[in-house]
C-alpha cells in the first residue's frame, strides 16, 4: 500500500487535485485501476491533513459478467457507500449502434451518467482511474488515429455541469497497480469489458512494450516530452 500511496500522494499534492472539504466520487468498473484508486484514496483519507469525503459510483452497463453483489460486497469491506446505477450502454453501443469500436461512446456514455450521478450525490469532483499507460496509450491512439497531440488530464474542470474531473493514479505505471493488487490479493471483476485484449488501446500498449525492447527509456520519454509541451500539465483529452 505505501507505494501506490507514495504515486498517489504526490500526483495529489502536485495537481491539487483535492481540497477541504470535497466530496469525491469514485467511479468504480470492478477493475483493478479503479479497485486500487478507492483503496488507496480510502487510506489517504484516514491520515491526510485535508479533510474529504469519498463516495463510490458503479454504472451497470447491463453486460451479463457484470456483478452487483459483489461491488457491494467489496465496497462494504473497504468501507466506502456504493452507488449502483442501472444502464442501457450494452444495448446502445453494442445491440443497436453495433459500433465496430466502441470504446469511445462507451466511455463517453458512462462518463454522462457518473457525471449525473455525482450531482446528484451532492459531489463536487470525480475521480477516475486512468493511470500512466492509459495516458500514454490514448497520446499514441489520437496523434496515430485523430491527427492531434492530447491525453488525460491529471485535474479539469466541466463548465456545464460544475464538476472537476481529477485522476490521482495518472503518474502511477500499471506494472504498480498490478504488484498492488497481487500483494495484497486484491479480489476483482475478472471481466468488466467484452473489448478487453482486442481493442485498438490494446495494440497501442504492445507497441510500447516492443518499443521498450529497443529504447529502455520510451516510457519516461514519452511522459517528459507530454509534460514539457504542456507546463500546466498534461492537455487534456477531448
Amino acid at each position: 500500500m505505501q507505494r501506490i500511496l507514495s504515486y498517489l500522494r504526490k500526483t495529489i499534492e502536485t495537481y491539487h487535485l483535492i481540497e477541504e472539504g470535497d466530496k469525491i466520487a469514485v467511479g468504480l468498473s470492478g477493475g483493478k485501476d479503479s479497485f486500487a484508486l478507492l483503496m488507496s484514496l480510502k487510506a489517504l483519507q484516514r491520515f491526510y491533513p485535508v479533510h474529504f469525503e469519498l463516495l463510490a459510483i458503479s454504472i451497470d452497463p447491463g453486460f451479463e459478467f457484470f456483478n452487483q453483489e459483489f461491488l457491494k460486497n467489496k465496497c462494504e469491506e473497504i468501507g466506502v457507500p456504493l452507488v449502483i446505477e442501472q444502464s442501457h450502454i450494452k444495448e446502445i453501443v453494442f445491440d443497436v449502434r453495433q459500433e465496430k469500436n466502441p470504446c469511445s461512446l462507451c466511455a463517453n456514455l458512462r462518463r454522462g451518467i457518473l457525471n449525473s450521478i455525482a450531482i446528484q450525490e451532492g459531489c463536487n469532483k470525480i475521480a477516475l482511474g486512468h493511470n500512466q499507460d492509459d495516458a500514454l496509450e490514448t497520446f499514441l491512439l489520437n496523434f496515430l488515429y485523430a491527427g492531434n497531440l492530447s491525453t488525460f488530464a491529471p485535474i479539469s474542470y466541466m463548465d456545464r455541469s460544475k464538476m472537476t474531473l481529477i485522476r490521482p493514479l495518472i503518474d502511477t505505471p500499471e506494472k504498480e497497480i498490478r504488484k498492488f493488487i497481487k500483494r495484497n490479493q486484491v479480489e476483482v471483476m475478472p471481466k468488466v469489458c467484452p473489448m478487453d485484449g482486442i481493442s485498438k488501446r490494446e495494440d497501442m500498449k504492445n507497441m510500447i512494450v516492443e518499443w521498450e525492447k529497443k529504447i529502455p527509456t520510451i516510457r519516461s520519454n514519452m511522459v517528459g516530452a507530454i509534460k514539457r509541451a504542456h507546463i500546466n500539465g498534461w492537455k487534456e483529452n477531448k
